[in-house]
């Protein structure tokens, strides 16, 4: 029997000028996502690694090199067609294209289901998928076109969810500052909604005497980000004689990231739609209370906000801010626990058995 071994490809992410960073494998959260993945297996004693290509016909290189039973494509960016050539070239390969979004984001992705569609026209392309919900709704639809049986369809469409590592720490929390830091990081999207918690934390600051300084990265807009940050700037401007302050941080390696989220008093994650939420357990995991919406998976429900009523958010922060070690050790306890499951998910659908430690 074939040695199994995976192989993570991701595709090489561009900034608004179309430059790849010269720190590209460190500072996005499909390539974090991927490592943590890579990591626990490789802790499992899987022979796994992760590629990082230029394009579509880098593939067929790195799958040549490393000769791998699997091949784990992380997001949509290659164009089925490719896979007529793939498949031919290496035909004891199983494919598995592995999507981190829900279908409010995946709307917004024109190919989205024709490129679904035609991916699954192939035997050994599977559809892996990181969030339950989106594992259901793309299990009917790829069973409504194909026509397959259940059994088939839960054969070709399967669930891999995100991995973390259970790196945690804490730390105090000082109320005794003029100001109060609280970040809402993450690519500047219209669905991780900024504007809303920007408002919640305005308020929240003043009732509790506090200075803002809200947190946000720059230099990663989607889905015409750029509209977000002008009302972001313009909303901090118009009431700069209040004291409260926009801050913005360039996009940075990981570990540099995970560091700047142990800056802050408070992380903000409360968006409209997530699968996994990276950004968040880079926060609790440095001991940082966070407040986010039920989209994320793994938080506590206490510290969950609705994400269209700033109210709703405000009132969360207040909570978090006067029960902080509560906030931090129900967060990383349910994190823990979704992470426990996720290793378990993985190790099962590869049939890896973990041997104890000596």
């Amino acid at each position: 029997m074939k040695k199994l071994k995976i192989l993570f490809i991701l595709k090489k992410r561009q900034d608004s000028n179309g430059v790849a960073p010269s720190h590209i494998g460190l500072s996005t959260g499909l390539f974090n996502s991927s490592t943590y993945v890579n990591d626990m297996l490789v802790a499992a004693g899987v022979d796994s690694q992760v590629e990082v290509v230029t394009d579509n016909n880098d593939i067929d290189r790195v799958v040549t090199l490393h000769k791998p039973t699997y091949v784990i494509i992380e997001a949509l960016w290659v164009v089925p067609a490719k896979f007529e050539v793939l498949c031919k070239l290496h035909p004891k390969v199983m494919w598995i294209i592995r999507l981190h979004s829900n279908f409010p984001f995946l709307a917004n992705e024109g190919i989205a289901f024709q490129w679904i569609g035609e991916y699954v026209t192939y035997p050994t392309v599977f559809i892996g998928l990181n969030s339950p919900r989106a594992l259901n709704q793309i299990r009917y639809y790829c069973q409504q076109k194909m026509s397959w049986t259940t059994n088939e369809t839960i054969e070709r469409v399967i669930y891999l969810p995100n991995y973390y590592p259970q790196d945690y720490t804490t730390k105090p929390f000082n109320k005794r500052r003029k100001y109060i830091d609280i970040s809402c990081f993450g690519a500047i999207r219209p669905f991780k909604n900024h504007v809303t918690q920007a408002m919640a934390a305005i308020e929240f600051a003043d009732r509790i005497g506090k200075k803002l300084r809200f947190h946000i990265n720059v230099g990663r807009t989607e889905q015409r980000g750029d509209s977000i940050i002008k009302n972001l700037e313009y909303l901090f401007e118009s009431i700069a004689h209040c004291g409260h302050e926009l801050i913005k941080h360039e996009w940075t390696p990981g570990e540099d990231f995970v560091q700047l989220c142990g800056r802050m008093d408070i992380a903000l994650q409360v968006s409209l739609s997530e699968t996994f939420n990276i950004v968040g357990a880079d926060s609790i995991s440095q001991g940082v209370p966070l407040v986010g919406s039920s989209e994320i998976p793994w938080i506590s429900g206490l510290f969950t906000a609705n994400p269209t009523n700033s109210n709703s958010i405000h009132r969360k922060l207040m909570l978090a801010y006067h029960f902080p070690q509560i906030n931090v050790t129900l967060n990383q306890r349910k994190l823990t626990r979704y992470t426990d499951n996720t290793e378990h998910i993985w190790l099962k659908y590869f049939d890896v058995h973990k041997q104890p430690e000596k």
